[in-house]
């Protein structure tokens, strides 16, 4: 069994399953977006979450958008019974989605960290700290999701209203500005993925001391590519192990999966509860 540890009354495992690939959410040009969407139909996405559950894992944490919502109506229909932290959808209004998330009874929602991170660049805390007020509407704990550092250190010191956090350990975000900023043309997939950025990240989650949840551990399945199965399953070893010796005993690790091509879930949860035998 996978360990867990407490979600403010509910046990959650210390890995949980992120939706990035069900909405085609890519990094890689091996498995671009287009790729993932045909792939992930609402049943397949159903039958991934359910994956999840058979493999140990009982908490999924997705974006709020319709078709994901309305994956997870099928999801429940069906006897889905895993935990669900919400991301907010930034392309509607929070007050448009908070009903419709309290539907599927969640135990927590948060912040998206592109908005959080964009509001803190153009100066803006007070309508970031406005949408938090909102969503504590809700009545279940609430997050603030961030690719950066020094935002996740403001926000507890500056004590935005977060019960916990949503954290990238890589800070894809600056990148982001770095291509805006920039006349360069890149190829396609190079979203710079640092491996000078975890550590940066470990330390600001050990300092603050509310709940972490950590995510883009495989670098948006950049340390992947071009990799054999031999070789994947070791990265995949030292990457878990690395996240649960760096992160507190309280925080958590998330993940995505295309399971077009092998059962990815099941390898990782399996991987997951080994490591955390040895280092908790």
């Amino acid at each position: 069994m996978i360990a867990t540890t407490d979600f403010f009354g509910t046990k959650i495992t210390r890995l949980i399953l992120g939706d990035n690939p069900f909405g085609g959410h890519s990094y890689i040009p091996e498995h671009p977006a287009d790729e993932m969407m045909d792939y992930y139909t609402a049943d397949k996405c159903v039958r991934a979450l359910f994956t999840a559950e058979e493999s140990g894992i009982n908490t999924c944490m997705p974006l709020a958008d319709p078709f994901i919502l309305r994956v997870l109506r099928q999801y429940r229909n069906e006897g889905g019974k895993m935990n669900i932290i919400f991301q907010s959808f930034p392309a509607m209004a929070i007050e448009a989605t908070l009903q419709k998330m309290i539907a599927c009874n969640p135990i927590g929602i948060y912040h998206q960290g592109g908005m959080t991170d964009l509001l803190c660049e153009e100066d803006r805390v007070e309508d970031l700290v406005k949408n938090i007020e909102l969503l504590r509407a809700t009545h279940v704990p609430i997050g603030i999701g961030t690719h950066d550092p020094v935002n996740l250190l403001r926000a507890e010191s500056e004590n935005w209203g977060a019960d916990f956090y949503t954290v990238s350990l890589y800070n894809f975000r600056r990148t982001q500005i770095d291509r805006q900023n920039s006349s360069a043309t890149k190829e396609p997939g190079e979203v710079g993925f640092i491996p000078e950025d975890p550590p940066i990240m470990y330390k600001a989650i050990r300092t603050v001391k509310k709940q972490c949840i950590a995510i883009k551990i495989f670098a948006g399945g950049n340390i992947f590519c071009g990799k054999e199965p031999d070789e994947i399953t070791k990265i995949t070893e030292s990457v878990f192990t690395d996240i649960y010796r760096n992160i507190k005993p309280c925080d958590v690790a998330c993940m995505g999966a295309f399971q077009k091509f092998s059962d990815q879930i099941g390898h990782n949860a399996a991987i997951a509860e080994r490591i955390l035998t040895i280092t908790q």
